[in-house]
């Protein structure tokens, strides 16, 4: 698997226990594991927006905090598709920065959570064993 869409997964895995509303949590979990999804994530990430206006239309901010994470997840998996730009099938990217924002979005969401150590959502963020 491509190493962001291993990441994604990984934190998502993470906050799946942590939320009632995991719908969306469980179909990018799924798409991040099979790269024929990724072309698709457009689709859910549109899914997910309608969540986050509703959530923020609520002032629901623990959903604001979930459905975003979930959205940048979805964009960078779009983006890291390898689709066709622009077909008429498949929108254009989303920005090339999604990818950056994952993490920052995550440990954010985790604070919100009130996760004790926020930096335990990836292990992109432990210190690697060295030798």
């Amino acid at each position: 698997m491509e190493p962001t869409a291993n990441a994604i997964q990984e934190m998502v895995r993470f906050f799946l226990p942590l939320c009632n509303d995991q719908s969306t949590l469980l179909e990018l979990d799924e798409m991040a594991s099979e790269e024929r999804k990724w072309q698709f994530a457009h689709a859910l990430f549109s899914k997910i927006r309608d969540k986050t206006i509703r959530a923020n239309e609520a002032k629901d901010q623990l959903l604001q905090y979930q459905y975003g994470f979930e959205e940048i997840c979805a964009k960078t998996l779009y983006n890291i598709s390898g689709h066709i730009k622009g077909t008429t099938e498949f929108p254009y990217q989303f920005d090339d920065d999604s990818p950056f924002w994952v993490i920052p979005i995550a440990v954010s969401f985790a604070r919100v959570l009130g996760v004790a150590d926020p930096l335990s959502i990836s292990s992109l963020l432990r210190p690697r064993a060295s030798g």
